[in-house]
């Protein structure tokens, strides 16, 4: 654990402020870096929900700026409660986000996931997938779940 970052995806939600907070302590308990990362999933199909654009590309052209601003800022306020010496890393990624989550894992051997859980129950939670959960099953590194 020692010799490994700590990865933290953000979804720029408040529980997902809340689970950086516990990254940011145990990084600084191991005294290793942290690795923050936001995946912009596939948000178009057959529909646009009315969201008016002229193509695929310019909406994730759109959605990239979005998070690179959002992730921007969560890393400079990160790296000021980092001891120094520690370093913020972050990354923006596309596409399937436990696919790709598990894929940065993978890349830059980390040796802890920190992740929030949205508590989602009943019909919420068949309609939407469960990354933490499925993390904690299929990640190679201990998993964190913060409510």
């Amino acid at each position: 654990m020692r010799t490994h970052q700590i990865l933290c995806p953000t979804d720029f939600s408040d529980t997902a402020s809340h689970a950086l907070g516990y990254a940011i302590e145990m990084a600084s308990l191991y005294g290793v870096d942290l690795r923050i990362v936001h995946v912009v999933s596939q948000p178009y199909g057959a529909h646009n929900y009315g969201i008016m654009i002229g193509s695929n590309e310019e909406l994730e052209q759109h959605l990239h700026a979005y998070a690179s601003g959002k992730l921007g800022q969560i890393v400079r306020e990160a790296q000021l409660e980092m001891p120094e010496g520690l370093t913020v890393y972050s990354n923006i990624r596309a596409g399937d986000v436990l696919g790709q989550l598990l894929t940065e894992v993978e890349e830059h051997n980390i040796g802890m996931l920190v992740i929030a859980s949205h508590g989602h129950q009943g019909l919420s939670h068949l309609l939407n997938p469960n990354i933490a959960e499925s993390l904690v099953n299929k990640a190679k590194c201990p998993v964190l779940v913060v409510k």
